[in-house]
């Protein structure tokens, strides 16, 4: 399959004072389209430095970051941003939605910035929220929502506009113990039904375990990158689970009807 991101000879020294810290050494590997690959590492590690070279956020020291055919480390601030809103969807720790938003207008904002009409960008994310289990919370606003409903919204904004390649940075940093598998499977399987590339960074080792591929950062250098058996269930595994809950469920309510009756 073909590469769709290929990193070579990366280098990102910071002057701080007079010493020059090194974040990242001469880091190359390539990513295939449609793969899910994770950026694992403890905090100093260089995954966040390097997650920021692989969306164009910062120019490297040295080296270059091409996405398809593109090398984004030469472009220009402005071609940078549009290169982006066409190619790129992100998926944060903190959400970044917009408080005075309803879901529905966050989901639907990346549409606008395309030229879309107002009623077929709505009819969009009212689609895309529905899918990820949003659909009666669409005029919601963030404060009105739960941290794993908040970055559901999140997810749906990521992928609206059917992006090449989806960054994730920390996605369930800011979740209970519950929800990061709901989370997980919300990006992975999208990408898998549309060959979309998923670039997970984070320093948990059971998200990276949702990945096809985990490749190991410690200071600023690649120490271990292997394939990996993703644990994410298909949409048909999560359907014919709920499929088997509901009986039981039922029958759960039937029985306390009955306790509550005699």
């Amino acid at each position: 399959m073909a590469s769709i991101i290929k990193i070579q000879n990366l280098r990102k020294v910071y002057p701080v004072g007079k010493e020059r810290i090194v974040a990242l050494d001469n880091v190359s590997f390539e990513i295939e389209q449609g793969e899910i690959c994770c950026i694992l590492g403890t905090s100093g590690s260089g995954k966040s430095t390097l997650l920021n070279q692989l969306a164009g956020l910062e120019k490297p020291t040295k080296g270059s970051v091409v996405i398809g055919k593109t090398n984004i480390s030469t472009l220009s601030e402005n071609r940078l941003a549009k290169f982006r809103q066409k190619y790129i969807g992100f998926v944060f720790q903190s959400y970044n939605l917009l408080p005075a938003y309803t879901a529905l207008e966050n989901v639907a904002m990346p549409l606008m910035f395309r030229g879309m009409s107002k009623g077929k960008r709505n009819k969009k994310a009212a689609q895309l929220l529905k899918l990820v289990g949003l659909g009666k919370r669409i005029y919601h606003k963030p404060t009105q929502m739960s941290g794993g409903q908040q970055q559901r919204v999140g997810i749906a904004r990521a992928f609206v506009c059917k992006p090449k390649i989806i960054f994730a940075d920390e996605p369930t940093g800011n979740l209970d113990s519950q929800t990061p598998r709901d989370v997980m499977e919300l990006m992975v399987n999208p990408c898998r039904q549309y060959n979309e590339t998923l670039v997970l960074v984070t320093h948990d080792r059971d998200l990276a375990l949702y990945a096809d591929r985990i490749i190991t950062l410690q200071d600023g250098r690649i120490i271990n990158d292997e394939k990996n058996q993703s644990i994410a269930r298909t949409e048909e595994q999560i359907q014919a689970e709920q499929e088997a809950k509901e009986p039981t469920e039922e029958k759960e309510q039937e029985t306390a009807e009955q306790t509550e009756e005699s």
